[in-house]
């Protein structure tokens, strides 16, 4: 649970790299950002704390050969993040221990953990309080420098709207759907068998077991290995059993199972995006239009920061 609170917070931690017996790699220069360096050890760690169970689970030799395969864009994300926090300390933004202090406060609180509860699950997690605090003040140091060079200066007008909808008189139909997760039986020819099979997993969902896990295990769909997430789907791209079903579901339900022509469904729906009025649908397209701009200013800046700077990359 602990490796979802950090992640929440979008952190990347450096630190002391897990192989030990790599100790000569320690201390080798990736690259230099400016005149700061990132080592090897930094690099892995990051690699480390964003790797899935299933990369935790590999075999030491086969995690090793896909950390070393991913080596180039854990460096990139590395060194644009170094930037940053360089663009910072220039423009004189940082984060307070004040502001650090109440964000450890407000995941404490989230997840009912006592203050001792915390400390001894990210040490669990291979960090130290101190450490832990570092990288919160260095996420939250560029958050508010993406928020002044970045989010203060992107607006949406109502002209930008309108012509998007000029432009795109299906709005409705792009912007209305579900976001769903799905287990499916296949039919093999045995109804019952396959009926069977769905009863016993849809129990084990409403006795409380996880439907990600459930659904890697046991449903024959590929996006089994996502959880059986599928994400966004409009509602004009739903077949009709589909969708009377999800028309009758509130957010994070999970449907009993249902027949298709291929096998048997069991669907979790996640959240519904459907429109009551003009409005829902105007800040619905607001949100898209300024997430787009947002994209497109935050690469260019990225792009300024890296122009002005010098890289040397050693890999």
């Amino acid at each position: 649970m602990v490796r979802k609170i950090i992640f929440s917070f979008c952190v990347i931690i450096l630190g002391c790299a897990a192989f030990a017996n790599s100790a000569i790699l320690l201390d080798r220069v990736m690259a230099i950002v400016n005149k700061e360096v990132i080592t090897w050890s930094e690099l892995y760690k990051a690699m480390e704390f964003e790797a899935t169970e299933a990369v935790r689970a590999m075999k030491d030799e086969e995690r090793r050969q896909l950390f070393k395969n991913s080596e180039p864009i854990f460096l990139e994300k590395l060194i644009d993040m170094r930037l940053q926090l360089q663009e910072a300390r220039k423009l004189g933004i940082q984060a307070t221990d004040d502001e650090v202090n109440k964000a450890i406060d407000s995941i404490r609180k989230k997840y009912g953990m006592t203050d001792e509860v915390f400390q001894q699950a990210i040490k669990k997690e291979g960090f130290s309080l101190p450490e832990y605090k570092t990288k919160l003040f260095e996420q939250i140091t560029i958050d508010r420098l993406i928020e002044q060079e970045i989010r203060s200066k992107v607006v949406v007008t109502e002209g930008e709207i309108d012509k998007y909808f000029s432009e795109n008189k299906e709005a409705v139909k792009e912007h209305e759907g579900f976001d769903i997760s799905h287990i499916f039986i296949r039919h093999t020819g045995d109804k019952k068998q396959v009926e069977d099979k769905a009863s016993e997993i849809y129990k084990r969902i409403t006795a409380g077991e996880n439907f990600e896990e459930i659904a890697k295990k046991e449903s024959e769909d590929a996006s089994a290995r996502g959880g059986g997430h599928l994400g966004f789907v409009k509602k004009s791209d739903l077949s009709a059993n589909f969708l009377n079903v999800l028309l009758k579901m509130k957010n994070n339900d999970v449907s009993q199972p249902f027949w298709s022509a291929n096998g048997i469904h069991i669907i979790r729906l996640n959240e519904i995006k459907l429109f009551r009025d003009s409005r829902e649908l105007r800040e619905k397209v607001r949100q898209q239009l300024l997430d787009d701009k947002l994209k497109k200013y935050y690469k260019d800046w990225s792009k300024s920061l890296r122009e002005k700077a010098y890289i040397e990359i050693k890999l």
